[in-house]
């Protein structure tokens, strides 16, 4: 398995141009503030999702499957993303965002005992998904709004955390309709 120079170039620079976004941003406004740490990370992470998804590119040719995986990487980056630039209950330095760890934690345990193959992704999205919705039901527990802010609010908090699980439960049933076609990653 050996990645494509030119598509590897090619992410290379979609990640420069990214994150020239918020460098150049920074240049115009307070409300965005990157230190070097911020630019490293979310670097290394799309760099990551790139070579993530030429893998797969290169191992399997089946269109399910790689919608599947796409949408799955999309949900977990857009997760990573808004959990770590404003968090998701309250601010990002907020505790309770610490919870959702766990969902990165179940896909990437998933991943790796299913090896790849499409019915244990979709039983590893599948329990994602549930746990995304869990992780807001247990914070209210822990931290009830009396306790620390739920901004923009408890609802909402609920429907950005449903937001995540959708995406996963979506990867789950494209990565479940692939391996009924026995279209697994091989």
């Amino acid at each position: 398995m050996i990645l494509d120079t030119k598509r590897l170039i090619g992410w290379i620079v979609f990640v420069i141009c990214t994150l020239l976004i918020p460098f150049i941003a920074m240049r115009f406004t307070d409300e965005i503030n990157w230190d070097l740490t911020d630019f490293l990370i979310m670097g290394i992470v799309l760099i990551g999702i790139g070579i993530a998804y030429e893998i797969v590119s290169i191992k399997s040719k089946k269109t399910t499957y790689k919608m599947a995986f796409v949408i799955g990487l999309l949900g977990a980056f857009l997760l990573f993303w808004v959990n770590g630039a404003v968090g998701i209950i309250g601010s990002e330095n907020q505790d309770a965002n610490l919870l959702f760890g766990a969902v990165f934690l179940v896909g990437l345990v998933g991943a790796l005992i299913s090896r790849f193959k499409a019915k244990g992704m979709s039983k590893t999205l599948l329990v994602a998904s549930v746990v995304q919705m869990m992780v807001p039901m247990i914070a209210i527990i822990i931290w009830p709004p009396s306790e620390i802010s739920w901004s923009p609010s408890v609802p909402g908090v609920f429907l950005l955390s449903g937001f995540f699980a959708f995406l996963f439960y979506l990867s789950s049933m494209l990565f479940k309709r692939s391996a009924n076609n026995q279209l697994n990653l091989h």
